[in-house]
């Protein structure tokens, strides 16, 4: 009779039920982590001078009027965004692009 096979199989057997349970602990651990969310977080307003290198060229009365004028830029070829800041809405420009967008709203009133 062969006793090695029978006394290996005690040794081998717990220590891959440890593994395959640890593997699972690390992958559930993984899964339902917080703080990783697929949804983004809503926008959170801030000073105008808190935006990196984009510059405000306009402060439109509505989000509304904002829009249709971030609009009008995109269309005459100037990148703009549309940001509501803590002092209202502000359409930011990168600064290569501040003088023409300068023009072209003044062109607009």
């Amino acid at each position: 009779m062969d006793v090695t096979g029978n006394s290996f199989s005690y040794i081998v057997g717990p220590i891959i039920a440890f593994a395959g349970l640890g593997l699972l602990v690390v992958l559930l651990r993984w899964t339902f982590k917080r703080g990783g969310s697929l949804i983004a977080a809503p926008a959170q307003q801030g000073d105008p001078q808190q935006y990196g290198l984009l510059i405000p060229v306009a402060q439109p009365g509505t989000y509304i009027e904002g829009e249709m004028l971030r609009r009008s830029l995109e269309d005459a070829g100037v990148k703009a965004t549309l940001t509501q800041t803590l002092d209202g809405p502000r359409i930011m420009v990168w600064p290569k692009d501040e003088a023409r967008a300068r023009g072209l709203i003044q062109g607009q009133r």
